[in-house]
């Protein structure tokens, strides 16, 4: 394996050598890296890297080489696992902010269903990170993060219904992140 990818350097040199020419995608996955790392103190301390590892990680599934579900948490996942990644860092990927609610969306349920979603202030911090983060890596609150979702895919489409169904399950991640990150000494 040429990466530690459980590690955020590692993590952050695959990234990188995916995800660049995607402009925008770049942009966001490197400031989700960051608000991870901001999050960080929300998880248990041995779970910090993995944390931001799986940020950096969350969207390599939309690298143009590794699209064969055209769904980027499966892709990203499967990728990761064939890679010989760790098994939970296959899993937050897979998970990350609400997957099981697209996958739905495009019959894809039963493929997602082989990477066990845990439900841990890990991933709750994931999702934090993502939906806490513009397109463009600009620092949104939740809400307008999940508007800007829903404005720019059409009512109707897989995303927009996913996110829709997703938003009270996103939400009260969000806010049990918030609410551990606020009880952490300074």
């Amino acid at each position: 394996m040429p990466y530690a990818l459980d590690t955020p350097q590692g993590a952050a040199e695959l990234a990188e050598s995916l995800l660049p020419q995607l402009g925008n995608r770049w942009l966001h996955t490197q400031a989700v890296a960051a608000r991870a790392q901001e999050a960080a103190a929300a998880v248990p301390e041995a779970d910090r890297d993995l944390l931001v590892a799986a940020a950096w990680l969350h969207d390599i599934g939309y690298a143009p080489e590794l699209r064969e579900t055209r769904f980027h948490p499966l892709d990203g996942a499967r990728h990761l696992e064939s890679l010989g990644a760790p098994a939970r860092l296959v899993r937050l990927v897979a998970h990350h902010s609400g997957a099981v609610y697209e996958a739905e969306q495009r019959g894809l349920s039963a493929e997602l269903a082989v990477y066990e979603r845990e439900n841990s202030p890990v991933l709750d911090a994931l999702i934090l990170a993502d939906m806490t983060t513009g397109p463009a890596g600009q620092p949104f609150d939740f809400d307008t993060r999940i508007d800007e979702i829903l404005v720019r895919y059409e009512p109707g489409s897989e995303v927009h219904n996913a996110i829709s169904n997703a938003r009270p399950y996103l939400q009260a991640a969000v806010e049990r992140t918030l609410g551990r990150m606020a009880h952490q000494p300074m």
